[in-house]
């Protein structure tokens, strides 16, 4: 890639949008995680290093491509799209596995990440929780990040219909879902290191 570093696209991204009390303190607290070098899954989009930072920016770029002139205030877009998947920083660990060659029927040793979560609790929910150790999120943005993953959800695949109403009241929580999933099937197509 030519241009500015993912990372260095974020922090320009990070430090134009995101204004409010708190912004200096999480973006120092990021630097001390894995957040620039994590993959952003461990077998799909951006299962790579810097796939984390590489999704967020991309998810920042569709909220502003789709839905500058929505009404939603800029800063809203930047924080939702470049911290929604704030619960992935720490979160993956770099290893290997064996996988079989079907055609001369031996084992290889292969990169792949694994899920090593310290702090289990929950996907948009721990986002939310991580950000609120540093910025105070207006309910619209803790709403959308809460509900990001949409049917992906494990609350919505466990039957909850509670995102109904997350997205009728709070159009960012849409917005927010639909930019990443631009992002990840889209955009994002054969960003994996690792073979599924």
């Amino acid at each position: 890639m030519s241009g500015p570093s993912w990372k260095q696209q974020f922090i320009e991204l990070y430090e134009h949008h995101i204004t409010r009390a708190g912004a200096a303190q999480l973006l120092a607290w990021l630097h001390t995680t894995d957040f620039f070098t994590a993959p952003a899954s461990t077998r799909y989009h951006g299962a790579c290093e810097a796939g984390l930072v590489m999704h967020s920016v991309n998810v920042c770029n569709v909220l502003f491509n789709r839905f500058e002139d929505s009404g939603e205030n800029p800063e809203s877009l930047a924080l939702c799209g470049l911290l929604h998947d704030l619960c992935k920083a720490n979160f993956y660990k770099a290893g290997f596995r064996n996988v079989k060659d079907d055609e001369t029927g031996t084992w290889n040793k292969v990169p792949s990440y694994s899920v090593q979560d310290a702090f289990p609790y929950g996907h948009g929910e721990k986002s939310v929780f991580l950000i609120e150790r540093f910025i105070r999120l207006k309910p619209a943005e803790a709403v959308a990040i809460r509900w990001h993953m949409g049917g992906f959800d494990d609350a919505v695949r466990g039957g909850s219909y509670a995102i109904s109403d997350a997205w009728r009241n709070y159009p960012l929580g849409v917005m927010l879902h639909m930019a990443d999933l631009e992002a990840t099937y889209l955009l994002e197509r054969g960003t994996s290191a690792v073979g599924r």
